[in-house]
């Protein structure tokens, strides 16, 4: 099982919110060229962050950069329908997943597979909370269909995994790194 200090718990949680805040849509601190790091955030919370006020409070600040972006940067209110609530089921189950894989950690090659596995299954339960959810909920398409909605599934689907991916691929490198680096101090110690 994963523990963490409350002060390495705070460090990590400044950390996700600030990665959320850069990557997140098109508002003051935006970095384009990156992808969006939310779902992979809501995964490695439920991981590293024990307090569960830590789930209300990245949902709020999700919603907070989105209605910022519509009311003060003049971004296109498209994705804001009556289906955003969608959106805390997607993350939820990120959250969760990120969870059940923390008492399932281990430093060891062992935990691989179930990572790996829980952020599949987590990914892909969210895509078709947040797709389903705007596709089928939103308004936007006046006849929903499953099978239009299975090509546009096929269609964005990858382009969530890529993110999802990328992003806990880089905590993995990060998170080993510091595994190590704390192993090679008690060492010397």
């Amino acid at each position: 099982m994963l523990t963490l200090s409350k002060t390495q718990q705070i460090l990590i949680g400044v950390a996700l919110a600030a990665l959320i805040i850069v990557t997140r849509g098109h508002h003051f601190a935006s970095i384009n060229s990156l992808p969006s790091a939310s779902l992979a955030v809501f995964f490695l919370a439920g991981l590293y962050l024990r307090p569960a006020l830590m789930f209300p409070a990245l949902l709020a600040l999700c919603t907070g950069l989105d209605l910022y972006s519509v009311y003060f940067q003049g971004v296109s209110n498209f994705c804001v329908t009556p289906a955003y609530g969608f959106l805390l089921p997607a993350y939820g189950t990120m959250w969760l997943a990120g969870r059940w894989f923390a008492k399932h950690y281990s430093f060891s090659s062992k935990a691989i597979l179930p990572l790996v596995g829980s952020a599949t299954v987590a990914g892909a339960l969210s895509e078709l909370f947040s797709s389903g959810g705007f596709y089928f909920f939103g308004g936007r398409y006046p006849d929903p269909t499953i099978a239009e909605f299975g090509a546009r599934l096929l269609k964005y689907a990858p382009r969530q995994f890529e993110n999802i991916g990328f992003w806990l691929a880089v905590a993995a490198v990060v998170h080993i790194t510091f595994a190590l680096a704390n192993g090679l101090s008690r060492a010397k110690a």
